[in-house]
């Protein structure tokens, strides 16, 4: 977490690429920038959209996008720099180029759009199996592929533990890495996603459950007139969200068939708010009967603690007039919306808006119920 404040200090962006080894770009280049959106959303892929001024003189249009600087596959690194400390916001690849040409002199531009590292997981399809491997071990031994992009892997065991047997099942991996390592970790209530940083051309992989316990970002203030940081915040409360999982077992030796009991979400979803919301559907959920009670138990949890959330929050800020980079899969408080609504956040995502002079935010939160836990929100 950047615990950097950015005051009314100037914000820079700083831009690396290359095939693998990203090296900054000239300074023509930074020049050019007109805007960049990137976007982070717990459990699933990161996606940038960055548009540069496409001179017909300049060097862009002469000589690098000819000779293939903005190809497709090209790493790209975008690091934002506030008052000298550098946040590493995006690590990722260019999946696509688009030119608009205008008759206009100055109104041509190059847009690239990208996606995170993750998208290397996903290029590739690929029958794998994995015997006397529970499912973090079978994660470890995947991310070890694509350790020469700087992934390190952040995995953690599953809460319910699934001790293999390779007597009774191997197991068998189809389709892309990607798909396999999300499956698992939605099977486990678990959530993967790429984090950049902290240094440029570092990333870690988390496998696990999402960061709901720790240090809460600086505080999100709305209605506070002069303390107000937040241009816009607005909160939904879906009743029908939360469901109650039904899972059954078959005992394979009596053949007798149980019904598997309510577990507690905690370990998962340590409580946000101080009145939990309780469940008005039943769900039963398919083909846990034939698994090994472990991992039907496993499927079991993952499906109540996804449901959890049914308390949704959106808005925007100035990073300039917030002064702090809100970032992504963290814990942040709210303040002045009222007692029902104040109190720990999860940002669920968040999406950079940066362009010369400006720097904004617009962010997703959640969490379980309504009313604060504490009455202590960090300022």
């Amino acid at each position: 977490m950047s615990e950097q404040p950015v005051g009314q200090g100037p914000v820079h962006i700083t831009l690396l690429m290359g095939p693998k080894l990203a090296r900054p770009v000239p300074a023509e280049v930074t020049e050019a920038l007109l805007s960049a959106q990137i976007t982070a959303t717990a459990g699933e892929r990161s996606g940038f959209q960055i548009a540069f001024d496409l001179t017909k003189t300049g060097i862009i249009n002469q000589r690098l996008l000819p000779e293939g600087f903005f190809d497709p596959k090209t790493r790209i690194i975008v690091t934002v720099s506030v008052r000298g400390t550098p946040d590493v916001l995006f690590d990722g690849l260019v999946v696509r180029q688009e030119v608009g040409a205008s008759n206009q002199p100055g109104h041509s531009t190059l847009t690239v759009t990208g996606e995170d590292l993750t998208l290397l997981m996903d290029l590739e399809e690929r029958t794998a199996r994995y015997p006397n491997l529970p499912p973090s071990e079978r994660v470890l031994a995947i991310l070890r592929r694509y350790s020469d992009y700087g992934i390190r892997p952040d995995v953690y065991a599953e809460k319910i533990a699934q001790p293999p047997h390779q007597d009774l099942r191997v197991h068998y991996q189809t389709g892309t890495d990607l798909q396999y390592v999300t499956d698992l970790a939605r099977a486990n209530g678990y959530t993967f996603y790429l984090e950049p940083g902290p240094n440029p051309g570092q990333s870690s992989a988390r496998w696990g459950p999402e960061v709901r316990l720790g240090i809460r970002q600086h505080a999100l203030n709305v209605n506070m007139d002069a303390n107000t940081t937040v241009d816009q915040l607005t909160f939904a409360y879906d009743g029908t969200a939360r469901e109650e999982p039904q899972a059954r077992w078959q005992d394979p030796g009596t053949r007798q068939s149980t019904l598997l009991p309510q577990p507690p979400i905690s370990p998962l979803r340590p409580p946000l708010g101080r009145r939990p919301t309780p469940a008005l559907r039943r769900r039963t959920l398919s083909g846990t009967a034939k698994q090994q009670r472990e991992q039907a138990e496993a499927e079991l949890l993952a499906r109540a603690a996804v449901s959890a959330d049914v308390v949704s929050g959106s808005g925007s800020l100035d990073v300039n007039r917030h002064g702090y980079i809100l970032q992504p899969r963290q814990l942040v408080g709210v303040r002045g919306s009222g007692r029902a609504y104040d109190g720990d956040y999860y940002v669920k995502s968040v999406t950079h808006n940066l362009r010369p002079g400006s720097f904004q935010q617009n962010f997703t939160l959640s969490r379980e119920g309504l009313e604060a836990r504490s009455d202590y929100v960090r300022p």
